[in-house]
């Protein structure tokens, strides 16, 4: 507005000296067409002018519209963040329930494979004989009682030399069982010093190590389960030596030696009860295979 107040007054001042100018003297023609153009010249300033304001106008508008939309964003930015701290702390309960779940996965499976362990043990020995028939009575029921059977609760297993084989591991092993580890290492190195060549000789020697593991004689343990990965390779404990030995090393302040005997277990029995107990025993020392 100031602008047009300016070339308003502009203009005012030209017309006034040119009505003077013709006044003062004869108009002439070269005068009118001045005249025009100055005229011209203001009109056209005029005009800009007002465009001009127009988009003065314009970006004011422009403004304002812009404005609302940016507080509209940031609005609805304002609500997402609040949506997305609450969907992080839902994925943190969800991520914490299915840690706890994997957690109890693990436990159960860790039972499981030393319940199958147990379980080979009872299978490496064989059942034990049937019972004698009972001595029926003569006819005329005369006689005493019939004396007790060998190996019967009455008397004991026979642990001689010259005893049964299968009765002499049974009983040891029964010991073992039972939470008798002195009795139960002397039965097993009695069978292996009477019976060394028999089928059991390997799981004797195994459950010799086991004695001593339980009685946390870690440096023993090992050494029979050498004798198990030595003398008998492919015995059925050769994957219960190695986890074991492997146990013992870890037991004794032996990492490394340990981590190398329980990844021994994952390359040679990657599908056996021993390798998911080795999985689990290096996650808890934080070794990933």
């Amino acid at each position: 507005m100031a602008g047009l107040a300016r070339i308003a007054g502009t203009a005012g001042i030209a017309a006034m000296a040119g009505i003077a100018g013709m006044m003062a003297g004869c108009v002439t023609s070269s005068d009118i067409e001045g005249l025009r153009s100055q005229l011209t010249d203001v009109q056209r300033q005029v005009l800009q002018v007002q465009k001009q304001s127009s988009s003065k106008e314009e970006v004011q508008s422009l403004e304002a519209s812009v404005g609302k939309q940016m507080d509209s964003l940031l609005k609805t930015e304002a609500d997402m963040q609040v949506k997305l701290q609450d969907l992080s702390g839902q994925i943190e309960a969800l991520q914490a329930k299915l840690e706890d779940t994997n957690y109890r996965l693990a436990q159960l499976s860790q039972q499981i494979a030393a319940t199958n362990q147990e379980l080979k043990g009872f299978r490496g020995a064989a059942p034990a004989a049937p019972a004698a028939p009972a001595v029926q009575p003569p006819p005329d029921g005369g006689g005493g009682p019939p004396p007790a059977a060998a190996g019967s609760p009455e008397r004991g297993p026979d642990r001689s030399s010259g005893g049964d084989p299968q009765a002499l591991y049974n009983a040891a092993y029964n010991d073992y069982l039972k939470g008798s580890y002195d009795l139960a290492l002397r039965g097993f190195q009695q069978y292996l010093e009477s019976f060394p060549s028999t089928t059991l000789a390997a799981n004797a020697t195994y459950w010799i190590g086991e004695c001593y593991y339980r009685q946390r004689r870690y440096r023993q343990a090992i050494e029979q389960y050498d004798a198990v990965l030595n003398r008998y390779p492919r015995s059925d404990k050769t994957a219960s030596a190695l986890l074991k030995k492997g146990y013992a090393h870890l037991e004794l302040g032996e990492r490394s030696q340990g981590v190398v005997q329980l990844q021994h277990v994952l390359r040679q029995f990657p599908t056996s009860d021993e390798a998911n107990l080795a999985r689990q025993r290096l996650r808890e020392i934080g070794v990933e295979r």
